[in-house]
């Protein structure tokens, strides 16, 4: 199977992001609260389908954050769905790397996607009740 990865772009929010979180029935996050205004990670294709995207912030320690990783809700082939996750999470993960990050970090809820950063050699940290964040 042939996967492409691009960076983000300044329109993929609007035009295929935002909809996979609504047909998730998931609250998009602002834009403004993504890296680079919602351009700061990649996104997976099957030749011309996207699959699955996600984001890095780089902090100012040795620690980068992978998030917000959100797949096509209408893609079914469930196979090719968990090779675009893992190949989105190795892009993420090098891209950390090449930052000079030491440590990656990843906060998750779906079990599916706890097992493929597993497989990734991501371990388990400590299980979190809520995510906390604060409008400023």
């Amino acid at each position: 199977m042939k996967l492409n990865v691009r960076e983000l772009n300044k329109t993929d929010y609007d035009t295929i992001l935002v909809k996979w979180w609504k047909d998730w029935r998931w609250e998009a996050p602002p834009k403004d609260f993504l890296p680079d205004n919602g351009q700061g990670g990649f996104i997976v294709y099957d030749n011309d389908v996207p699959v699955c995207a996600g984001y890095i912030y780089i902090t100012n320690s040795s620690v980068g954050w992978c998030d917000w990783i959100i797949s096509n809700f209408d893609y079914k082939d469930k196979i090719k769905r968990k090779q675009a996750l893992k190949e989105l999470i190795d892009i993420l993960t090098r891209t950390l790397e090449l930052s000079n990050c030491k440590y990656a970090y990843a906060l998750i809820k779906s079990d599916s996607l706890i097992k493929t950063y597993k497989e990734a050699g991501y371990v388990e940290g400590d299980s979190y009740n809520k995510e906390m964040i604060k409008r400023l």
